[in-house]
């Protein structure tokens, strides 16, 4: 990802600007925006850069060096795509993300921002294992232990990581754990556990309204890695009492935005409306 808007435009802060290093960040980018199998000549480089041409073949043959970039064909029908070195260099740097390391920070403002505690969890056996939290100051504290297993059909972090897996995955999932009824409010049917998992999917939230727990509220959002691959979740839990019903949707985005920013440091991409 970059945070420029385009080939050539100036960072936030002019004073670290390398040049040579901006243009070689350029060149990759654009190298990436072909179909699969279709490379760019060094004058499609140029020009899309809006450099010369022996300054993109310089660049391009830097990078060519380093397994950056990779090239076919001779003369004019040389043709440059990105090179497999990228594909290692994402894979060492997929291995240095923690998760945990990401998450926190987000956590703790999501709980400032709420006034809510905070957890983030990850898949395990179709339930939600919670690996780290950010509670409240307050004197009336929430049970939320870490490692704590959530029930997948009743919890904002269970219901939120099975929104984010095919439907017959879900489904497998409640055929072996059943629906087991935990509050008056608990869903039982399966039909309806289903179909209410694509209302999470198209909101991005899952909210439990006391069907875990009598009083308490929960909701939760998933967190996807750099493959749209749901990797974890993320919620809020409070107190119901004195909380109108106008404010789940506010939490919800909340928890949603919060949720995507942490994907997007794991190099998830939204794909556009």
């Amino acid at each position: 990802m970059t945070n420029r808007d385009g080939p050539g435009t100036p960072p936030a802060e002019p004073k670290y600007w390398v040049k040579s290093v901006a243009r070689a960040a350029d060149i990759l980018e654009i190298l990436a925006a072909p179909a699969p199998g279709h490379g760019l000549s060094v004058t499609e480089v140029a020009q899309t850069c809006g450099i010369s041409k022996s300054a993109a073949f310089g660049t391009l043959q830097t990078l060519r060096s380093y397994g950056l970039v990779s090239d076919d064909g001779e003369g004019m029908n040389r043709r440059y795509r990105l090179g497999m070195g990228l594909a290692r260099l994402g894979d060492r740097a997929r291995s240095q993300v923690s998760l945990r390391g990401v998450a926190h920070p987000v956590l703790r403002e999501l709980t400032g921002a709420t006034g809510m505690a905070s957890r983030l969890a990850v898949p395990e056996d179709g339930h939600a294992v919670v690996v780290d939290q950010v509670e409240l100051d307050q004197r009336v504290r929430l049970d939320l232990r870490m490692g704590q297993r959530e029930l997948p059909h009743c919890t904002g972090l269970g219901k939120a990581l099975l929104s984010a897996v095919p439907q017959a995955e879900a489904a497998a999932v409640v055929e072996r754990f059943g629906l087991p009824r935990r509050t008056p409010r608990t869903i039982t049917d399966p039909a309806t556990f289903l179909a209410h998992l694509q209302d999470i999917d198209r909101v991005g939230y899952a909210l439990d309204d006391e069907e875990d727990a009598e009083g308490i509220i929960c909701i939760g959002a998933p967190v996807r890695d750099d493959h749209g691959t749901c990797v974890g979740a993320i919620s809020i839990t409070g107190l119901k009492l004195g909380l109108p019903a106008w404010k789940y949707q506010e939490l919800g985005g909340q928890v949603r935005d919060a949720a995507r920013q942490i994907s997007g440091q794991l190099g998830w991409v939204a794909e556009s409306v």
